[in-house]
């Protein structure tokens, strides 16, 4: 199974890389306060690597230099930001480049969409919003079939019997993301099982052989890497070729192959979303489920929103609006599980915050997983507490920090193509769950769940070992 804690610990870092790779960068970093290179050639790579993830190196960067504060990546410097307060001077609401597709494509040495101006990252933004809003109403059934057969499936489980949550999540959020990005092809088990083989070892060497070169190092290991690589590419362009001219609608990659982009753009789109969208589900759902079982308050204020709204009925799109409460839960599951950490952009003109000047070509990272757990901005920031999203100001801070509105961020809303569907499916999947069990006993650090028995685990909040290998 897709190992999370490697993606969690190592993801961002090469994320980091590859702009820094691609892009050339200004050789100082403006006498802002930071750390000098532990080493010429990597900077402060090893600091990071010693800190155990890029989080905790930001948080005890920010701890020791203040909001605004630098680092080296190689030979070059990177500006990060750490409050609320330096995030609005620096945010630009008029910006139209996606850093997270941007990079993701950098990776996978893809370059469709970037550089193509503001014109085309408008056109694209619009074109992905349209096709992520009629795929998930088209195929709200399909949602809802996908979860009944997993809540079917615990059911016929014996009462103590324990679940791999997160293995089963990973194959329903792949289920789902590849149906609805991709068509009827992945109602096949086998496609599907063909496609989460070819995932886990993108992903996988994408979280381990960047940073260290190891992947260079090892023939073996990178000829496993290309060949995944090329086979779901050679898959992603057969579907779009057996999906031209049909009368059907109803996936993804349809809206994609209606508009101008071209046959390598379109596939190329359908990876980032396929890749992203599935590890965003389903890490959204688990982390759901897993603060659900770890507050019987929360579990109760829920379950009175789900009766007073739903009653005996299914969950239906038109209701979904209605389940304030519910939304408040999943805001307060991304952030307190920091599921999005880390944000960046390319400072593409000079740029300023506070008395400090950000050069040109510079690469800006917001330290979202440190703003997440101020306490300058959320009280009781290590709380669980859904209810702080009544008020205005955690709403807005959220907003701005680009979990909500319009300033949503790609990991979470991505009206480019990934979120929308992780954030809506996230809602789906775990409002039906609960609405079937009303608690959980869920150790994400194992990865397995139980209905009726509720015990806290010890990596809360971690994404430390999220399971085995599971079935589809």
């Amino acid at each position: 199974m897709l190992d999370f804690a490697i993606f969690a610990v190592t993801f961002v870092i090469i994320l980091v890389g590859a702009v820094l790779y691609l892009y050339p960068s200004s050789r100082s970093a403006s006498g802002i306060p930071g750390l000098n290179p532990t080493e010429e050639k990597d900077g402060n790579i090893q600091d990071i690597v010693n800190q155990g993830s890029l989080h905790e190196f930001l948080a005890c960067l920010h701890g020791q230099f203040g909001p605004v504060a630098s680092f080296w990546f190689g030979g070059r410097p990177v500006v990060s930001l750490g409050s609320v307060d330096q995030l609005r001077q620096h945010i630009n609401p008029n910006r139209t480049t996606d850093s997270f597709e941007t990079m993701l494509k950098s990776l996978l040495g893809y370059r469709s969409g970037m550089g193509g101006g503001a014109t085309e990252a408008v056109m694209r933004k619009k074109l992905y919003e349209s096709a992520v809003n009629n795929t998930l109403k088209e195929n709200f059934p399909l949602l809802l079939k996908l979860v009944e057969e997993l809540v079917g499936k615990w059911k016929s489980f014996p009462k103590d019997q324990h679940t791999p949550l997160c293995a089963h999540l990973l194959g329903l959020a792949m289920k789902a993301v590849t149906q609805l990005a991709l068509g009827d092809r992945f109602q096949n088990d086998a496609e599907v099982i063909g496609f989460r083989k070819n995932h886990e070892a993108i992903w996988s060497e994408i979280g381990k052989g960047y940073l260290d070169g190891s992947m260079e190092k090892s023939s073996i290991r990178k000829e496993h890497y290309e060949s995944a690589l090329a086979e779901m590419e050679t898959v992603l362009m057969s579907v779009a070729k057996d999906r031209k001219g049909q009368r059907s609608q109803t996936a993804f990659v349809d809206a994609l192959l209606q508009s101008n982009l071209t046959d390598r753009q379109v596939m190329e789109d359908s990876m980032v979303f396929t890749l992203a969208g599935c590890v965003i589900t389903a890490n959204l759902c688990i982390w759901a489920v897993h603060f659900l079982s770890t507050s019987e308050e929360v579990q109760e204020k829920l379950h009175q929103e789900l009766e007073d709204v739903l009653g005996s009925e299914p969950v239906s799109l038109d209701k979904i609006p209605q389940l304030r409460y519910f939304q408040q839960v999943l805001n307060e599951t991304v952030r307190t599980a920091k599921l999005t950490p880390i944000a960046a952009q390319l400072q593409e003109n000079e740029g300023k915050v506070d008395q400090h000047i950000i050069p040109k070509e510079t690469l800006v990272i917001y330290a979202l997983g440190v703003v997440l757990q101020d306490a300058d901005t959320w009280s009781r920031p290590y709380k669980f507490d859904p209810d702080r999203f009544t008020e205005d100001s955690a709403s807005k801070s959220f907003s701005l920090l680009g979990f909500s509105g319009s300033q949503a961020c790609p990991e979470l809303r991505k009206g480019e193509g990934v979120s929308l569907p992780g954030k809506e499916e996230g809602r789906l999947v775990t409002n039906f769950l609960y609405h079937h069990f009303a608690t959980f006993q869920v150790c994400v650090h194992s990865g397995h769940c139980c209905p009726q028995h509720c015990s806290a685990p010890t990596e809360a909040a971690s994404g430390k070992g999220t399971g085995g290998r599971g079935q589809i």
